[in-house]
């Protein structure tokens, strides 16, 4: 015994442990300037792996914690603490290294954990630690676990997600372990997300039993990569309305538009469908890519209902009496106009037709002869005659009026089905872009 110190001996080897007052720690001295003499010294302090390494228990141990990601949600970090062991300090010359690797069950660890955590961490254990000369423990551990984060898709594909991770301890409060953040982001590209940055803060918290906790919460922004569901989801929606809008050019009389709009939507749901997996299923709100889908199934399912009026306008006009003026006036000669569909003017051969009765009717009546019995009874067969014909004229020019009602109605609806399209595109598209730029 001296009075500096504790002079132990064993069969392997001598080493001295050196209270240094100036410095509140244990230096060791080595027998050999290598490895083996170094984790032989070190051998003692092994046994001191259930307290925490301080010299004075009022000394606060300051973890430092790295933090490195490589994939989130399901998770894969590497989580690296560090802290000062006040029991193994050397000199570099004297031990011949300046860091050695030690088993982690021979050293004291901080019981730190993370809050967020969901199930059991499977990543492969790390045996072991760092120990450097003065001291300094760096343990760096793999952690692959499911973790909760409160997702925010109103914006998706557009998202930008900021999930916390936190780290504490549950048995040692704030007057022996103080944690401060040293964070370093290195994501691994996933495809899916872009790394945005990570914040930390130290929070300290009451206990519930005595004192205060340490607290050390990290905010991870995440940008989602949206090109995946702009190529699969939005192109194909985008060019199947076009689909939709230029299908309103075939001439309704010679083609089934009703048909063709029906095959259209059976496969725009059978699309939906296949990619109902690319969607999001959690969320506190409803993504606007979900309304901008069911805007486009919408505006489909309106434009097979428009298709189906104007058909039967087209071919069941036979069957109706003739419109009334107003709807005459409305349709044929202002909405008419309005879309570029006025009405076709009248055939001057109807008045060809009724000259010859007219004549008829003028005839003289000179004598009485067999002659003029002949005109007579040649005039009634022309009444005869024209009554047919102003019957059928007149039935013509109603089947006539309600095909041209049908035109402009079918004009009409395809002006404003671009109109609506255009509006709620650019409406989508406004929303989208002001709440990406607010978040």
């Amino acid at each position: 015994r001296s009075d500096k110190g504790i002079l132990l001996r064993d069969h392997e080897g001598t080493f001295l442990l050196s209270f240094a007052a100036q410095y509140g720690s244990t230096m060791l001295n080595c027998s050999n300037p290598d490895t083996p003499s170094t984790l032989e010294a070190l051998s003692p302090i092994f046994n001191l792996n259930a307290i925490r390494p301080v010299v004075n228990i009022t000394t606060v141990t300051n973890v430092a914690i790295r933090f490195y990601i490589v994939f989130m949600f399901v998770s894969a970090w590497f989580v690296s603490q560090q802290w000062e062991n006040e029991f193994t300090k050397w000199d570099p010359e004297n031990c011949g290294t300046s860091r050695i690797s030690i088993p982690r069950t021979n050293l004291w660890v901080p019981d730190i954990v993370i809050n967020e955590i969901m199930d059991e961490n499977t990543a492969p254990k790390v045996p072991y630690t760092y120990l450097l000369s003065d001291g300094i423990v760096r343990d760096s551990q793999p952690v692959k676990a499911v973790t909760s984060c409160r997702l925010d898709i109103y914006l998706f594909p557009f998202d930008i997600q900021n999930c916390t991770l936190t780290f504490n301890s549950f048995t040692l409060k704030r007057t022996s372990e103080s944690m401060f953040e040293n964070s370093k982001s290195k994501m691994a590209t996933m495809g899916e997300w872009e790394l945005i940055g990570i914040a930390a803060k130290k929070y300290t918290l009451p206990s519930t039993v005595s004192g205060f906790y340490d607290e050390i919460r990290f905010q991870i922004s995440l940008r989602r990569q949206a090109m995946l569901y702009v190529v699969n989801l939005l192109l194909p929606s985008c060019f199947l309305i076009t689909v939709d809008l230029f299908s309103f050019l075939l001439p309704p009389n010679d083609v089934d538009r009703s048909l063709f709009k029906m095959t259209l939507i059976l496969g725009y749901t059978v699309f939906l469908l296949i990619m109902n997996d690319l969607l999001p299923v959690t969320g506190n709100a409803i993504p606007l890519i979900n309304v901008f889908l069911s805007m486009c199934l919408t505006m489909m399912v309106g434009s097979l209902l428009e298709t189906i009026v104007v058909t039967s306008f087209l071919h069941g006009s036979s069957n109706y009496s003739r419109a009334p003026r107003w709807i005459r006036v409305l349709f044929l000669k202002i909405l008419g106009r309005l879309v570029c569909l006025p009405p076709k003017p009248r055939d001057r051969n109807d008045t060809v037709i009724q000259n010859p009765v007219t004549q008829g009717r003028r005839q003289d009546q000179d004598d009485e002869d067999k002659a003029l019995q002949e005109l007579r009874s040649l005039g009634r067969v022309l009444q005869a005659i024209r009554l047919q014909v102003e019957q059928h004229l007149s039935k013509s020019l109603s089947t006539e009026e309600w095909i041209q009602i049908g035109l402009i109605i079918d004009r009409l609806l395809f002006i404003l089905y671009i109109i609506f399209i255009t509006v709620s595109f650019i409406t989508i598209i406004i929303i989208w872009v002001v709440s990406y730029n607010a978040a």
